[in-house]
């Protein structure tokens, strides 16, 4: 029997820019907190500290928010490829017809913000586990990974033996 030969276009994902405010909310804050600590305590002995504290955190958020925007996942018809780094640029591959399983999950500042993470798991060995974290909570990824999970499949003769009781 023929198989059909079906086509995918690319699928680009990119984090959502609120995902930078979940995962660094206690940075803002604190950060919030000792530039405010430093510009109103003028009498403060080590007041100094403050503004070095506060450029280093500033410093840091700069560098999270340069990954974040660099952090790309590019869903093909046969694979998964996560682009990740701002000095030193990383690329992992998982193969599409690895894929075991798939979870979502909503931290409460993801429900706030509309946001979820979808986890997928594979049998790959370098990347058994990827989290696409900041999709919009009405993208529906799972579907859409898994129709090119299926095909992969069985373009591959892959059939899963389950034992279940």
């Amino acid at each position: 029997m023929e198989q059909e030969m079906m086509t995918f276009k690319p699928l680009s994902l990119r984090p959502h820019w609120l995902q930078f405010s979940i995962n660094q909310l206690h940075w803002l804050l604190l950060c919030l907190i000792v530039f405010t600590v430093y510009f109103y305590a003028t009498e403060f002995l080590f007041r100094d500290i403050f503004l070095y504290v506060g450029i280093f955190l500033l410093l840091y958020l700069l560098y999270q928010v340069a990954y974040l925007a660099r952090m790309e996942y590019i869903v093909t018809s046969d694979q998964i490829i996560y682009l990740h780094g701002v000095i030193s640029h990383s690329t992992d591959y998982m193969e599409l017809y690895r894929v075991i399983d798939y979870q979502q999950h909503r931290s409460l500042m993801q429900q706030i913000t509309g946001l979820k993470t979808v986890v997928i798991y594979s049998g790959d060995r370098n990347t058994p586990v990827m989290n696409i974290i900041g999709m919009k909570e009405d993208m529906d990824v799972v579907q859409e990974i898994r129709k090119r999970v299926e095909y992969n499949k069985t373009l591959k003769h892959i059939y899963e033996i389950t034992n279940r009781m």
